[in-house]
């Protein structure tokens, strides 16, 4: 049997492999570039966590090859140390210090001393939690929350507004999960993230597409009142049921001005079990904390007619595959599967677990609430309509 010999990848190959990942191509689409396997792609970016590394680049203030070729000629003309450094508007100390680390005066070489500073500066630099461990500690607590990176940045700033040092970016918590040679962050803590992957991946990597059933009679997003679109009255929600294994699924309920969410239990997915369970949820609110439903053209809505002759709930529909016209609700979706991932037995969930999930979701803050939290921004609306 004949095997391939081991490939070494290239700086400029390197550089397409990260740039294709970052457009979203899959491993495999890379690994056709290069006529190779998607594992030894795979191997290349997984090295940094799918995260690419940032470029390396010489020190403004670092000696230049040029500066050590000139120290090199004035060495062999026997010229002094201040005399040299005069000439290159350098310290004495900074010159003297540079033959030293590399040979001596009777030793030295340019090309060698340029080189071995190059090498010498390959030293990754300290990451902010591994400097702080307090702050670690912090970020691992809320990590374990199932709170989100950027929403862990957003609350330390905001509860740490004096002290700088309780603030750090998302990007540097990501990076402190995917890189492990960072030491800052333990590698379990990647499970609570809301999508459980070994590598980080491109926003552009998949795009979810809409293929619910089609209903008729429906009210269009289009006749939607410009009070709702804008956010600026409370009481509007995004719904659509989400699924798990065997077919079964809870619906989902999103307030467009507070993000608030509620998950209703469903026995079955026909339109008649779903109108009942939305109808008996909806007494629940006071009218004007539910003023209308906006709902995708999924068949279980069908009778959506019913449900607003029993609520006086308007009910409106978003246009064919145009799920981001319930931007919210789709966000929350992909937030609930940090809770409920793919391949799960909804079914066993009672409703009592799932308003605890929700009030778990609710009470993460969130970076379009000025990293308030939903439970805090629907609380005053209670208060305000009691």
């Amino acid at each position: 049997m004949k095997y391939r010999t081991r490939t070494y990848y290239t700086d400029s190959q390197k550089a397409l492999m990260w740039e294709r990942w970052k457009k979203g191509d899959s491993l495999q689409k890379i690994a056709q570039l290069f006529d190779r396997n998607h594992s030894s792609v795979g191997g290349i970016l997984a090295e940094t966590g799918g995260i690419r590394p940032a470029q390396r680049s010489r020190s403004q203030l670092a000696l230049s090859l040029a500066e050590r070729e000139e120290i090199s000629r004035c060495l062999m003309a026997g010229q002094s140390i201040r005399s040299i450094a005069l000439k290159l508007n350098r310290a004495p100390s900074t010159v003297s210090r540079e033959i030293k680390r590399n040979g001596g005066q009777s030793s030295y070489r340019a090309a060698q001393a340029d080189q071995a500073a190059w090498d010498r500066s390959h030293r990754p630099k300290r990451c902010k939690l591994v400097q702080n461990r307090a702050l670690a500690r912090v970020v691992a607590r809320k990590l374990q929350c199932q709170w989100a990176p950027q929403q862990i940045a957003g609350w330390l700033q905001r509860t740490y507004q004096c002290d700088k040092d309780y603030h750090v970016s998302h990007e540097t918590i990501y990076r402190s999960l995917f890189i492990q040679a960072r030491g800052a962050l333990k590698k379990e803590l990647l499970q609570h993230l809301r999508r459980t992957r070994a590598m980080r991946r491109s926003r552009h990597y998949t795009q979810k597409t809409d293929n619910h059933g089609r209903i008729t009679n429906t009210v269009s997003i289009s006749e939607r009142p410009a009070t709702v679109e804008d956010r600026a009255v409370p009481g509007h929600w995004e719904g659509d049921l989400m699924f798990g294994s065997l077919n079964n699924q809870i619906a989902t309920l999103v307030e467009r001005q507070t993000r608030y969410v509620m998950l209703v239990k469903v026995a079955s997915k026909d339109t008649q079990t779903v109108t009942n369970a939305l109808i008996k949820h909806a007494r629940k609110l006071p009218q004007e904390l539910y003023k209308s439903l906006t709902w995708d053209r999924g068949h279980e809505m069908a009778d959506h007619k019913r449900f607003t002759l029993a609520t006086d709930i308007s009910v409106y529909f978003c246009d064919p595959h145009s799920p981001w016209q319930r931007g919210s609700n789709e966000n929350t979706n992909g937030l609930l599967r940090q809770y409920f991932p793919k391949g799960i037995n909804i079914s066993n969930y009672s409703q009592a677990q799932l308003n605890a999930i929700a009030r778990k979701l609710n009470e993460r803050p969130r970076k379009t609430l000025n990293y308030e939290t939903p439970a805090e921004r629907f609380s005053q609306l209670v208060a305000l309509t009691g």
